[in-house]
């Protein structure tokens, strides 16, 4: 009989010579499940998605819910659906009043390319202005206003009018001209490395895009929802963008995603043409309704006021002379070591032993750690203690 193993070979499309090919049969928690049973122990959360872990029960007790009702009914914006709603509301109120205007998609590419398109339709504007070693997708609007060319040059020609700059510096801040439709950013810079710039940087860059009239688009997709300690990101730099856009944790295993802005930004979508943007699967029921059970689950359950404190036992715990720094903006971790080479087989033993972890794709000297915020601190300690070892056994 043919293995999953072979199927998966066969007939998925693959996006690199050397897939990581581990089984999983269930997961909860902070565990993923291998068919003989093997737990290991998830610290990147599926890559910042699993925030409140795997199958938490309130989202799967949603998820039950909702399929007893509906699933698809009408693309998105046609019909009153109450999980819909429910959640936009609640995102509202997570965010200062002039972000109150949600537009539901399927991921974190999509809420860029809905985004990007929003802000040369309002402003009437060609050019878009991005950082250097910024991730923002993989559609081509989005892959456009990325920051790594080696990840671009197969794919060009992209999106014409891209200036990019460099993250944290204030003297390239003069690039962002009247003819910027926007400016997107990452609150903290995610495949970069965990990279964090200063609040005077942000106040510097608000200044400027009020100067020229510029919309500024924060790309919370992996900060956001709560992995930086506080709801979003940008709350800790006194900041307020003119969009938001978000996915990755939203969804509590569920594939969403959002761009949200004024209703009078929002309100270009209405007309010259009319819908100005549109999506068939966007803000779909079931995963609205686990959305919306995630977003309670961060804002009732005290995991906010959790993170610093998990984030320092981290830190505390991961001390090795193999270690050369550790960055991190709450649970969102880069463990930097002095080279790939070195990194490469602590991650794969690391595995071996039960603990899931990565690099990130422009800094592959670095180690990703971004758990499921409910970890405890019994896990981290049980999970630093594998990583040792898996130093301790590959250096």
């Amino acid at each position: 009989m043919i293995s999953q193993r072979q199927l998966f070979l066969q007939h998925l499309a693959q996006t690199t010579h050397f897939p990581l090919m581990l089984e999983i049969e269930r997961a909860e928690g902070i565990y993923m499940y291998g068919p003989d049973g093997k737990p290991y122990i998830d610290l990147i959360s599926g890559i910042g998605v699993s925030n409140v872990g795997h199958r938490h029960p309130r989202v799967v007790e949603a998820v039950k819910n909702q399929l007893d009702k509906y699933m698809h009914l009408m693309v998105y914006g046609e019909f009153i659906q109450s999980p819909q709603v429910q959640l936009a509301q609640a995102l509202s109120e997570t965010l200062p009043p002039s972000l109150s205007c949600c537009y539901l998609v399927n991921s974190g590419s999509e809420a860029v390319e809905g985004a990007l398109k929003l802000a040369k339709r309002y402003t009437g504007r060609p050019n878009l202005v991005s950082c250097f070693q910024a991730y923002h997708g993989s559609s081509q609007g989005a892959l456009s206003v990325c920051g790594q060319e080696s990840f671009k040059q197969a794919y060009r020609p992209l999106l014409p009018g891209i200036r990019h700059i460099r993250y944290g510096y204030t003297e390239d801040l003069h690039w962002i001209d009247h003819q910027t439709a926007a400016v997107i950013i990452e609150t903290v810079q995610g495949e970069a490395g965990v990279r964090i710039a200063s609040q005077h940087y942000f106040a510097a860059l608000r200044q400027r895009c009020d100067q020229t009239g510029t919309l500024l688009i924060l790309d919370e997709i992996q900060a956001g929802f709560g992995r930086t300690g506080t709801f979003w990101a940008f709350e800790q730099f006194n900041l307020v963008p003119d969009m938001l856009v978000t996915a990755k944790g939203m969804g509590g295993g569920m594939p969403i995603g959002a761009f949200i802005a004024s209703p009078s930004i929002m309100a270009s979508l209405r007309e010259n043409p009319i819908l100005g943007h549109i999506t068939t699967f966007g803000g779909h029921p079931v995963s609205a309704v686990a959305s919306l059970a995630t977003l309670r689950l961060i804002r009732e359950q005290n995991l906010l006021q959790e993170v610093p404190h998990k984030a320092s036992l981290f830190k505390q715990y991961l001390q090795h002379p193999a270690i050369r720094e550790i960055r991190h903006q709450g649970l969102m971790m880069a463990v930097a070591f002095d080279s790939f080479e070195v990194l490469k087989p602590i991650i794969d033993r690391a595995l071996m032993l039960g603990v899931v972890t990565d690099w990130f794709l422009y800094c592959n000297d670095a180690m990703r750690i971004a758990p499921p915020l409910t970890i405890t601190e019994e896990e981290i300690r049980k999970a630093c203690a594998i990583l040792l070892q898996a130093i301790d056994e590959s250096t």
